[in-house]
């Protein structure tokens, strides 16, 4: 059974920072992508950062320069640094996988239950 756990989301102010993690945990072989997704309320759900196995990364040009994804493969790990937060950025925050559990599985998306970021002041 493989879980993904967000942590990091609160309130914070206009202009301030927040770090978001994602831990992947159960059954994994490989992590293919790892990827940020939000959802405002009363929109849809929307991706925002993508990192690759090779550590390529994208980002949404509403977050480029602001919002810097990575992760570490070691701890099948990732994270949401985010920076200039703007009333706007207020949104449950999802990480999402895919991932395979063994060398000769297919790979399979997987969510996490999300994070709540608030911005406001």
């Amino acid at each position: 059974q493989v879980r993904l756990v967000e942590s990091g989301g609160g309130l914070v102010q206009p202009g301030g920072s927040l770090r978001l993690s994602c831990a992947a945990s159960g059954s994994i072989f490989a992590i293919n992508e790892m990827d940020w997704y939000r959802q405002a309320p009363g929109k849809e759900r929307d991706l925002v950062a993508v990192i690759e196995s090779d550590g390529s990364t994208w980002y949404a040009d509403s977050v480029k320069g602001r919002f810097t994804i990575s992760r570490d493969n070691t701890k099948n790990m990732a994270y949401l640094q985010m920076n200039s937060l703007k009333p706007e950025d207020t949104a449950v925050y999802y990480c999402y996988a895919v991932l395979r559990t063994s060398r000769y599985s297919y790979a399979k998306n997987y969510w996490g239950e999300g994070t709540l970021v608030t911005v406001s002041s």
